[in-house]
C-alpha cells in the first residue's frame, strides 16, 4: 500500500531526516558533506525556506 501524500502547510515547521539506503552512511568524505551543505543552502534560497537547526549524526 503506498504512503499517504504528505501535506506541507505554509508557516508550519517540518522535521526532515536524511538517511542513506538501508541506513547506510550518506557521507563518505568531508567533500560529500560540504557538497550537501551547498545543495541545502541553494535549495533554501530557491524555495524561501528557513533552517532553524540541524544535527549531523554519523554511524561509525
Amino acid at each position: 500500500m503506498p504512503r499517504k501524500t504528505r501535506m506541507y502547510l505554509p508557516g508550519v515547521p517540518v522535521h526532515v531526516v536524511q538517511r542513506g539506503h538501508n541506513r547506510d552512511a550518506c557521507f563518505f568524505a568531508d567533500e560529500d558533506f560540504r557538497y550537501y551543505q551547498h545543495l541545502l543552502a541553494e535549495g533554501m534560497k530557491r524555495y524561501g525556506a528557513e533552517l532553524h537547526a540541524y544535527c549531523l549524526v554519523t554511524n561509525q
